[in-house]
């Protein structure tokens, strides 16, 4: 059980050639795959009532933020064991292989990523004169908003979009990873747990990255509440916006070609200065087994299939996806070939500054609470936009919400 992607019958390449090598590898076996795919809104939910009702699954993909609710249910077969045998852990980047893990067990395989960075019209830029190095700060990133609107929304354009949306706190996580923060920490003496996890983000390195929102707002930078992944920017409603590396999808294709001479793309967030190293927010996906599975070990070596990098690269690059291998990432096994990356000339125009911001990402907790926590931090940085409450009482507020729903 797969989610769809966007768009129905994207697994269909990969399923098949992986199939093909299994099917070789067991010429004694009639295998095939028979799989079915749904809305990333139905997904969770399908998969949820399919394992809970004991269907005999062997595969399914989970948003990489799914994964310690499903563990912690019990619905995921615990996969440490193979993928020790398997000895490919130093082959992914250190966050998207820990982005598999729950309680220090294996339980997913992160099998692609994105990344998000600042996206700006060169034109725009040009036209209200500001230099694209100014978007690398948080004070020359302020600055130039209040310059690009000054000259751009007598136009109907805006300087900067600020997501306002319901995943607000994915574009406000970089801030706190750069400043040395962290979303949680594990920690000792919990009531029935002994240890477990704690809010961590109103630490004073969440409140200034906070008050680094606070800035923006100030500044005239308006939150957006409607997000429309990227077509806002194309229709040139923003001269920047600090989006994800799926943005060129969104421009006709006849384009593409084009398209580095008129956008250009800063692989970063704002740094407080250019003394910080920068951050990103990484999402994706994982490949896991459930328990109901009937064919674990074939399962385990289909993905084990799927992962190698002549077999997904290719499909990678197709479906404008990001690696979670190093090799993949460095071109070490495709070396960015004719017959890789060509498929996709979005690709191949950002290719490089998109996976260099990879070693620099963050992910999401992979605990069952965290939709919870992510709704805690939303409303903190809702208080923050529509000025109900200062960053350091907003953070405290959300952060004692998240403390009572980890059980403190």
């Amino acid at each position: 059980m797969l989610d769809d992607l966007g768009l129905v019958g994207d697994w269909k390449d990969l399923l098949d050639h992986a199939r093909d090598e299994l099917s070789s590898r067991h010429p004694d076996m009639n295998i095939q795959i028979n799989y079915m795919e749904s809305q990333y809104n139905q997904t969770r939910n399908l998969l949820l009532t399919a394992l809970a009702n004991q269907a005999p699954i062997d595969l399914i993909s989970l948003d990489q933020i799914w994964l310690g609710e499903f563990a912690q249910k019990g619905l995921l077969t615990d996969l440490t064991t193979r993928a020790q045998s398997w000895g490919k852990s130093s082959d992914w980047y250190e966050e998207n292989w820990q982005g598999g893990n729950y309680e220090g067990r294996v339980y997913g395989i992160w099998t692609w990523t994105d990344v998000r960075g600042i996206w700006y019209w060169k034109d725009l830029l040009n036209k209200a004169h500001v230099d694209p190095n100014m978007l690398k700060t948080w004070e020359g990133y302020v600055g130039a908003a209040k310059k690009l609107n000054t000259v751009l929304r007598p136009q109907g354009i805006d300087g900067m979009h600020l997501t306002g949306a319901n995943h607000s706190p994915d574009l406000w996580y970089p801030y706190l990873w750069m400043s040395g923060g962290d979303i949680l920490e594990f920690k000792s003496g919990h009531p029935t747990k002994a240890n477990y996890w704690f809010p961590a983000y109103n630490s004073s390195k969440g409140i200034r990255a906070m008050n680094f929102i606070a800035e923006q707002v100030k500044a005239g930078i308006k939150p957006q509440k409607n997000h429309f992944w990227s077509k806002e920017f194309v229709n040139r409603k923003f001269a920047v916006m600090i989006e994800g590396s799926w943005l060129p999808d969104y421009f006709p294709h006849e384009q593409w070609p084009s398209l580095k001479q008129r956008v250009g793309f800063i692989p970063m967030f704002p740094v407080p200065s250019l003394a910080n190293k920068t951050s990103t927010m990484m999402g994706g996906w994982e490949l896991s087994i459930p328990n109901t599975s009937t064919h674990k070990d074939l399962a385990w070596e289909l993905i084990t299939i799927i992962l190698k990098p002549e077999i997904l690269d290719p499909w990678l690059a197709q479906n404008d996806f990001l690696p979670t291998e190093i090799p993949i990432g460095q071109g070490l096994i495709s070396n960015k070939s004719a017959s890789s990356l060509s498929s996709s000339l979005s690709s191949l125009s950002y290719y490089e500054e998109m996976v260099s911001l990879i070693p620099y990402g963050g992910s999401r907790p992979s605990i069952p609470e965290y939709s919870q926590i992510a709704d805690h931090i939303r409303q903190a940085i809702d208080d923050v936009y529509y000025d109900i409450k200062d960053p350091k009482q907003a953070l405290n507020d959300a952060a004692a919400k998240s403390a009572k729903t980890l059980g403190w």
